[in-house]
């Protein structure tokens, strides 16, 4: 398998070196360069074609959002995370919408860095339990205005909404309700169409701003 060639953006020196760093320490991954600013990540993207971007959310000058939009238009190939402590939380899924593939608290332990990185690298579908916790707890969400599109969603549709944003994998679904994870994928594609979302990353923000998130996963 080849190595997943990774840039890391952001304008803090310290900060670059250390997800380096952090990196190195996973096989899989192959830093490419690092970029101190929107511009530069432009001019990187072109030159070296990289599989996996990290992107600091604030910077100066073009900041972790527009550059998200303008690669993503040019480049729609690359997967972008985005690096984010939670003050940005405000500002966080403006970038998914710009299609970012997912984010990464800056203060999460490394080994759920890799172990995140190395989901989002091979397509599975899970995002990590601890991270999916830290949203509930630290990003401030504020309740948004009632969807109808949400009474459109069947009670085990709501269960599996629930258990998503909890940080629960299809597998897992799968053998909690005892049936099989195509037919919890199959679930998953009547809700994303049902809402007209995309990703599991979009299921989480709307079950946190419609109150049907929770902040445990279901006992065994």
């Amino acid at each position: 398998m080849d190595r997943v060639r990774v840039l890391i953006v952001d304008d803090h020196a310290h900060a670059r070196e250390a997800t380096s760093v952090i990196l190195s320490e996973e096989p899989m991954f192959e830093v490419t360069g690092t970029a101190a600013s929107g511009q530069e990540a432009l001019e990187f993207t072109e030159k070296w074609m990289p599989d996996l971007i990290l992107m600091d959310i604030s910077m100066k000058g073009m900041d972790g959002l527009e550059t998200t939009r303008l690669i993503k238009l040019r480049f729609p190939y690359v997967k972008i995370i985005m690096m984010t402590v939670s003050d940005d939380a405000a500002h966080l899924f403006e970038a998914i919408k710009q299609g970012a593939q997912g984010y990464l608290l800056k203060s999460l332990p490394p080994s759920t860095w890799l172990e995140y990185l190395r989901s989002v690298a091979s397509d599975r579908e899970g995002m990590s339990q601890e991270i999916a916790h830290r949203i509930l707890q630290e990003f401030p969400f504020g309740k948004a205005q009632s969807d109808p599109a949400a009474d459109t969603l069947t009670r085990r549709e709501r269960e599996i909404l629930q258990w998503v944003s909890s940080g629960m994998t299809n597998r897992e679904i799968a053998a909690e309700l005892v049936i099989s994870e195509q037919t919890v994928k199959n679930h998953l594609k009547n809700i994303l169409q049902k809402l007209q979302l995309e990703n599991r990353v979009q299921l989480t923000r709307y079950a946190l701003e419609q109150g049907l998130a929770s902040d445990q996963r279901p006992r065994p």
